[in-house]
């Protein structure tokens, strides 16, 4: 089961169901990257069954994709036993490389399936060319390289490892304040393991000092009397510096979000598929075009920044909330086009009347009145108000299932 060696840069997408899994598939992953029920370092994203795994790998190498399967916690004693039956059931389903962050993972992958191409995870703190080198050494054909580095560090480390060894990196996603995810907050402050799936993010909380001989009178941390989010980070997003990126020596660029939305995964992996694509026309005259960069803000996000990747991070703390900004609804997603219409399911209410956007596979949005609005048994209707329900309209524009219509939030 050895990996072929990439040809040119991979863009790799996230997928914590099936819907999620179909979204990144569609809109332009090489590789989804997705966790079992066991061993992943998201628990409330451990979706995919055995059988749902198997299900997910065939349909992926039907279209030329590949499946990355994390297991990537750091497991404790009583877990290490039910890790063979785990990877024989990964083996079984073909998945394409493992993701693993523990050393005794490793050697277990090594000596139970010497086959399989194993990718140490970003939890493993890889910040320079000896451990990556190292890790080459005992087995891996890949490193996730830890969240903190620069590009030029990153460089250096393409320059002095083997050119078999892949190298991937996070561009896209949320950040954690901690070392590349190693946090210990969670635990400490609600039982909830960060390091083995369960993370309840207390760095997104807001925070105010209490001195000990006045309990009960909190004050702020700064002046804003909502406290201060003096934990919070920005998300981290690459998508104009892709070429540099790309330039760096990374193989592998990676969006996170295993936790998000399907519509998350299917804008911004269709932004950066459609960036990258851009790159290799030309790499000599990359330029990304306005509305491109606009897409990755049409999805829930907290503020950019651009991370490590520039040096120390200069402005990727934000203290004022720990929430996120969200511009767009998706209000419907097209199960079929046919005769100068559109046939969809509805996922948030709009009207007759209402100006959209239909943002299709590997295709520039396009804005569209609704005109014309049928519910499922054709009659004419001016709202589209029940969760789900079967609907159509006028669109001139042929395309296809999964495209989705999106509504600025301001007019829902």
């Amino acid at each position: 089961m050895m990996q072929n060696k990439l040809t040119q840069p991979e863009i790799l997408a996230p997928a914590g169901d099936w819907e999620r899994f179909e979204a990144a598939l569609d809109f332009g992953a090489d590789a989804v990257y997705l966790g079992g029920t066991q061993f992943g370092m998201r628990a409330a994203s451990a979706k995919f069954t055995p059988e749902l795994l198997e299900k997910a790998t065939r349909l992926a190498h039907q279209r030329g994709k590949r499946i990355y399967l994390t297991c990537n916690t750091l497991p404790r004693n009583q877990e290490i036993p039910l890790f063979e039956g785990f990877l024989e059931q990964a083996v079984a389903c073909q998945v394409d490389a493992l993701i693993v962050a523990d050393l005794g993972l490793l050697a277990l992958v090594r000596q139970y399936a010497p086959d399989m191409p194993i990718h140490m995870s970003t939890q493993t703190g890889i910040v320079n060319y000896a451990a990556a080198n190292q890790l080459y050494q005992m087995g891996a054909s890949r490193v996730v390289l830890a969240r903190e580095l620069s590009l030029d560090e990153i460089a250096e480390i393409r320059a002095k490892t083997p050119r078999e060894l892949e190298i991937e990196a996070f561009v896209h996603g949320a950040m954690c304040m901690s070392f590349s995810g190693r946090c210990l907050l969670s635990s400490y402050l609600t039982n909830r393991d960060a390091n083995r799936g369960a993370c309840s993010q207390p760095c997104r909380w807001s925070y105010h000092l209490m001195e000990e001989k006045r309990p009960g009178q909190f004050f702020p941390v700064f002046e804003d009397e909502q406290g201060s989010y003096i934990l919070n980070a920005k998300d981290l997003c690459m998508l104009p510096y892709l070429d540099k990126v790309v330039e760096a020596g990374v193989d592998s660029l990676k969006i996170e979000g295993r936790a998000k939305s399907s519509y998350y995964v299917s804008v911004v992996t269709n932004a950066y598929r459609q960036a990258m694509d851009l790159y290799l026309q030309d790499p000599a005259r990359f330029q990304i075009p306005d509305w491109l960069l606009e897409e990755v803000y049409k999805v829930s996000h907290r503020q950019y920044c651009t991370g490590f990747f520039f040096g120390h991070p200069q402005d990727c703390q934000y203290y004022e909330t720990g929430g996120y900004i969200r511009n767009y609804d998706v209000v419907a997603c097209v199960d079929r086009w046919e005769d100068g219409r559109c046939y969809a399911t509805q996922r948030n209410r709009f009207f007759a009347g209402d100006r959209v956007e239909i943002l299709a596979p590997g295709q520039k949005p396009f804005a569209l009145e609704i005109t014309d609005l049928r519910d499922g048994e054709g009659t004419s209707i001016e709202t589209a108000n029940h969760a789900m329900m079967q609907l159509s309209f006028a669109c001139p524009t042929q395309v296809p299932p999964h495209t989705i219509i999106r509504k600025a939030v301001s007019e829902v």
